[in-house]
């Protein structure tokens, strides 16, 4: 689809900072991190004026014959196109969002005979699918990094890399150890609050490691490495890399989350809200699932109380995985047996249990960095210049 709807969005965040008194350009013109919680979407849905001309514009853009209806399959592009211009990642940087919009045009696609959707359930949907997002991105905000060198400067120039840089030498570099090599590893073990995108990434590799690499002495690279040696031409490694981020600058999705069983043990604590759910639950069981605690059923059921438990949906984390896997059999809920309502319950509560005890005694922590490929079609509201475009994330 055109990507005029990303024009649109501009306007419309010039009128939503000129009626609260700032500037268009504002407080982003130096900023260098920027959070995206959800509060611009949510912003943007309950301004029912805004909402119905963004709607309006996206369903004619979609519906090419001009017949009113529009397939569900186009849903997709269309979220993500307004998610682009609201200054969401592309899909694959948050995993719990991008659940939710898996999860809601499936139940749409399920609840459509024809395979479409009118415009009033094309809003609808929409709408649906923009306040899951927010709340996933409430929840879990992601942190926009503009990386364009400086923080890694002041990383070189501070007391802090020597000791840093011996310690990942003693990692890394060992005896007969090419030069070039224990580089290559040290670049993958600091991490962004060092300044330095993925070095794993694909585009990252070939259009800023690979040029500052080749700054260095190449006789040198091939040589086994010293630990002054070492420290000496990381130092000459990184400011090169951080030459090529003034000339490049990398936008990375960051984010960070602890899953302690915390969550968890407040709702098993409140046994209103906890009943609630687990009734919600039950009537969403298929039928064919009504009376068999099979382990898929199980999952599709936790799923649904994930956002209330404070964990990751089932396939988002795959170390929270491993612990849901692991607690449905303590609780025996993967046996495929026949249950009633009330056993079905206690096996779902029996399960959350384990998951909290687990996490309680060994929390699960996950750092995500996804460089961003995609031009944030909003950016000029973010930064003081536009990202980088690439190619596909990995």
């Amino acid at each position: 689809m055109e990507r005029s709807s990303s024009g649109w969005f501009k306007k419309w965040r010039r009128r939503r900072k000129a009626r609260e008194g700032r500037g268009a350009g504002g407080e982003g013109d130096h900023q260098h991190k920027v959070v995206v919680d959800g509060s611009e979407i949510r912003e943007l849905v309950e301004d029912g004026e805004a909402f119905g001309m963004l709607v309006d514009t996206t369903f004619r853009q979609l519906d090419a014959d001009g017949d009113g209806k529009l397939s569900v399959r186009e849903l997709r592009p269309a979220v993500a196109d307004i998610g682009a211009a609201l200054g969401v990642p592309a899909e694959g940087a948050s995993p719990n969002t991008d659940h939710i919009c898996s999860e809601v045009v499936s139940e749409l696609t399920h609840g459509t005979s024809q395979g479409e959707v009118s415009k009033a359930e094309f809003q609808e949907a929409l709408s649906d699918i923009l306040l899951g997002m927010a709340a996933g991105l409430k929840r879990d905000p992601i942190v926009i990094l503009r990386m364009d060198g400086k923080d890694l400067r002041d990383f070189v120039a501070s007391t802090r890399y020597e000791p840093s840089a011996a310690a990942i030498f003693s990692q890394v570099g060992s005896e007969g150890v090419p030069l070039r090599q224990c580089l290559s590893a040290a670049l993958e073990q600091l991490a962004v609050d060092h300044g330095v995108p993925p070095a794993s990434d694909a585009w990252v590799a070939e259009n800023i490691v690979e040029p500052a690499l080749r700054q260095l002495p190449a006789d040198q690279l091939e040589q086994p490495a010293s630990r002054d040696g070492f420290v000496r031409q990381l130092r000459d490694l990184l400011g090169a890399v951080a030459e090529r981020l003034q000339e490049q600058p990398v936008i990375v999705a960051h984010t960070e989350n602890t899953y302690d069983g915390s969550g968890v043990k407040r709702l098993l604590a409140n046994k209103f809200e906890l009943d609630k759910l687990l009734d919600s639950v039950w009537r969403g069981v298929a039928g064919e699932h009504k009376n068999k605690a099979s382990k898929e059923c199980i999952i599709a059921a936790l799923d649904k109380m994930a956002d209330a438990a404070s964990v990751p949906h089932y396939g988002a984390v795959k170390q929270v995985d491993a612990v849901v896997n692991k607690a449905i059999k303590t609780a025996s809920a993967d046996g495929g047996k026949t249950v009633d309502e009330a056993e079905f319950k206690k096996l779902l509560t029996d399960t959350l249990g384990a998951v909290m005890r687990q996490l309680s005694s060994n929390p699960v922590f996950v750092s995500t960095n996804t460089v961003v490929h995609e031009p944030l079609s909003g950016s000029s509201g973010l930064f003081s210049s536009p990202p980088p475009v690439t190619s596909s994330p990995k």
